[in-house]
């Protein structure tokens, strides 16, 4: 996780992401270089827009989980209506 910091760090300076510049982030805060993490991240992240995953990242979360929400206590707020609406009709027979 460390060394996706980095790259990010990287990123929003404008200094290519390479195995070189990862390293010399993480050895200038005294964090233990992983190689195989390094060449990982570096290969996987070729080709990538970060700007473009980063704004995905950012919208995708919150327009979902809302309206999952307030679907939810909708149908929290119609299920005690409807159990109201059977203790009243029980009284009503009582009553008859």
């Amino acid at each position: 996780m460390k060394e996706v910091y980095a790259a990010l760090l990287l990123h929003s300076a404008g200094i290519e992401i390479n195995e070189e510049n990862i390293k010399k982030v993480l050895s200038s805060v005294g964090i233990e270089i992983d190689e195989n993490k390094i060449k990982a991240l570096v290969a996987s992240l070729e080709g990538v827009n970060i700007d473009e995953v980063i704004q995905q990242a950012q919208t995708i979360p919150t327009a979902a989980a809302a309206p999952a929400e307030e679907k939810k206590e909708e149908e929290k707020k119609e299920e005690e209506e409807k159990r109201e609406e059977e203790a009243i009709a029980g009284l009503g027979a009582l009553f008859g």
